[in-house]
């Protein structure tokens, strides 16, 4: 069975790589699916963060690393997939991941969004919180892959 994982993962935090090495076990293929959305500006280009997924899953087989641009579904089309996978990390993730659940099956019956819980030690994270810690010079080796690290450390000119 395959599973297509999207986000922008700007940063991959360790919560996503959770979902990514639970999905692989579960389903024995994953395709994350990088977002290229033009309307943002990413702390990353969409090469360097197809890179730290790569480098940060190398452990794993099963393993496919896209890019997207546009409708989660026609990725899901073109990418094959069974399933669509979203990660929960509190309620509060719910609301708007049941949304857009919702949204996908309207356009796209033929995929259904599964849920998987982060890990309670992840539910936490979230990009945009890594790198708030990371612009001010915190510690943020229990966040996200070393790769990662290094790479919001050299970002952030706090090398």
């Amino acid at each position: 069975m395959r599973v297509l994982y999207p986000g922008s993962f700007d940063p991959l935090t360790l919560g996503h790589l959770d979902l990514i090495e639970r999905a692989n076990s579960l389903f024995g293929e994953v395709v994350v699916a990088v977002l290229k959305n033009p309307d943002k500006t990413p702390s990353f280009p969409l090469e360097q963060r197809i890179s730290q997924i790569t480098e940060s899953t190398q452990h794993l087989t099963g393993i496919e690393i896209i890019e997207f641009e546009g409708l989660t579904v026609r990725c899901a089309a073109e990418s094959r997939v069974d399933l669509i996978l979203r990660g929960l990390r509190a309620m509060s993730d719910f609301e708007y991941e049941l949304q857009i659940a919702h949204t996908n099956r309207s356009l796209a019956a033929d995929f259904e969004t599964i849920f998987l819980a982060t890990q309670a030690h992840h539910s936490f994270l979230s990009s945009s919180v890594v790198k708030e810690v990371a612009r001010y010079g915190g510690n943020i080796s229990h966040m996200v892959p070393s790769v990662v690290a290094k790479d919001l450390i050299r970002l952030f000119n706090h090398e």
